[in-house]
């Protein structure tokens, strides 16, 4: 950060220590102008997803988000991912992150081990 040898910090953020963790880098990352792009494929849940997008919402440095759509299953599971409209991610209003389960959605897709 010191030498600006990057322009954007991707970091996933469950696997730094969460929220708390994430705006200390971002912090730091925007004394130093550098935007935040925060890790989002496919394997990362819409309860990451939507922390991420708080994070975005909450930095005055976010550069770019990496998103992964998810299907109708899956929204239906977690009420609450965030919504994407016109190539934006957008949190919703409810508290917290917003996402809940539907454990009665959830009991159609049992894990197998």
């Amino acid at each position: 950060m010191k030498n600006r040898l990057i322009d954007f910090i991707r970091i996933h953020v469950s696997q730094i220590g969460g929220i708390t963790p994430a705006r200390k880098i971002t912090a730091a990352c925007e004394m130093f102008g550098i935007r935040t792009a925060w890790h989002g494929p496919a394997d990362v849940s819409p309860v990451g997803h939507a922390a991420n997008v708080h994070l975005n919402v909450s930095s005055p440095n976010f550069g770019i988000q990496e998103y992964y759509r998810f299907s109708e299953h899956i929204r239906e599971v977690f009420p609450g991912c965030p919504e994407i409209k016109n190539g934006f991610v957008y949190p919703n209003q409810r508290p917290g992150l917003g996402i809940d389960i539907n454990e009665e959605e959830a009991k159609k897709y049992p894990c197998h081990n």
